[in-house]
């Protein structure tokens, strides 16, 4: 219900970010239904990830590029965790970079979730992913510990580092009581050499869509 409703938000022309996921997957159907009833002429949209691009195509969604594309009138897009002032946590996927790209360059982004996902604070359900270069992404490990981190090297199905689409390892990382201070904590590693994006958007979301068992529930920054 919540991909069925983002996807009303979709206008004739617009240039969309796409997100990834198993929850933007509802979107994207909903998407290629209305585009393929005749109802969206001439929109783009920038995906996130491979997997939202395949998926894409297989839809029949027309897709472009940040670089051609500039500005993005939306995005809808997914997330493990949001807190009640909109923050969040992405990156489970492994999309994290990319996501938050196509984020920073959209004039609206719409958060879509089930009610499962709504926390009082940062990290106390997800991890938080951190990008990290595969070069010495060992010396990481103490310096996220002294943020008060438990990091995880993530792995795929046959025990090798998990990569992500841009060649990358992601540390996923626990904290015992979430995260206190998540502009500190996104100040911190965006100062070291060698992460190269963190899982927190903070700042970012207008709104959320909580799918329910009855409803959907919207969530605008302002409060309402």
């Amino acid at each position: 219900m919540a991909g069925a409703k983002a996807a009303e938000a979709v206008s004739p022309g617009m240039k969309l970010g796409l997100g990834t996921g198993s929850t933007v997957a509802h979107f994207l159907a909903s998407l290629s239904e209305r585009f393929g009833a005749g109802e969206l002429p001439d929109i783009v949209g920038v995906p996130t990830s491979v997997r939202t691009q395949l998926e894409c195509e297989t839809l029949g969604i027309p897709l472009g590029t940040l670089e051609d594309l500039g500005r993005l009138d939306l995005t809808v897009d997914g997330a493990d965790e949001v807190d009640p002032q909109l923050d969040l946590i992405k990156g489970l996927g492994g999309a994290l970079l990319r996501e938050k790209m196509v984020a920073q360059a959209t004039d609206h982004l719409i958060i879509i979730i089930d009610e499962g996902k709504v926390v009082d604070r940062l990290g106390t359900r997800s991890p938080l992913p951190v990008e990290v270069v595969p070069f010495s992404w060992e010396s990481h490990v103490p310096v996220l510990e002294s943020l008060g981190a438990h990091p995880i090297l993530r792995t795929d199905e046959d025990g090798d580092p998990y990569l992500t689409d841009n060649g990358n390892f992601i540390l996923d990382c626990r904290f015992r009581d979430g995260i206190r201070d998540p502009s500190r904590l996104e100040e911190m590693l965006a100062r070291r050499a060698g992460i190269v994006e963190s899982g927190l958007f903070l700042g970012l979301a207008g709104e959320i869509l909580v799918g329910t068992d009855g409803e959907v529930i919207r969530i605008n920054r302002n409060g309402e």
